[in-house]
């Protein structure tokens, strides 16, 4: 995969009355270089319509789109790749599903970083790092001891994610975090341009 330094999730909650499209495009103008479609409440109809539109966004620009637990939606509008969690289809089995796409994992524990980078994935989520309610099923935060950890420990490329906002990236970045995904603060903020912009200022020489 390409290599990437900030990676923006949907989140239609955060922008109340602002079109999806609209608000990601803001995003890929801003810098992001990974589009997710993350969609826990529509119907898969709709979770389609919406993944049909966003890679039809994201090969404009030439960004990659990934999809979030849909294997069938992302196989159906030839995504880029995927994203699961540690409950969601093993990783080998969606390996043998989706062939040469990509596979992130979300890990919250060493061991789970540990056994992702083993069986293939082709990078790993680590977080939440800071307290988030950008999903309801979220785990305790793992804080920045785990982005360290991380960072000393894992060969295949890491994003941190989870809480993390532009007055506390600076701390998430000296655990050792040269990837950094975030929801609410790119989403939801009046100036999705600059807000991206803004992130990639701190990533920058990391």
């Amino acid at each position: 995969m390409k290599d990437f330094r900030l990676y923006a999730i949907t989140g239609e909650q955060f922008h109340p009355g602002r079109d999806l499209i609209a608000v990601m495009k803001e995003a890929i103008e801003g810098g992001v270089d990974i589009i997710q479609l993350r969609d826990k409440t529509s119907s898969k109809a709709e979770v389609l319509r919406k993944a049909q539109l966003l890679r039809e966004l994201t090969l404009r620009y030439g960004v990659t789109f990934i999809v979030n637990d849909h294997i069938d939606v992302a196989m159906e509008v030839d995504a880029d790749g995927i994203h699961l969690g540690q409950t969601d289809l093993p990783l080998a089995e969606a390996r043998q599903i989706v062939g040469d796409k990509i596979i992130g994992i979300s890990t919250h524990a060493l061991q789970e970083a540990v056994l992702a980078q083993r069986q293939g994935a082709d990078y790993i989520g680590v977080g939440p790092v800071f307290p988030t309610k950008t999903k309801e099923d979220v785990v305790d935060p793992v804080t920045v001891d785990y982005v360290r950890e991380v960072a000393a420990t894992i060969r295949i490329p890491f994003v941190a994610i989870g809480g993390i906002k532009l007055h506390n990236v600076d701390e998430v970045i000296r655990a050792g975090a040269t990837r950094i995904c975030a929801v609410s603060e790119i989403v939801g903020s009046s100036d999705v341009v600059g807000t991206c912009q803004a992130f990639l200022r701190k990533l920058e020489g990391v």
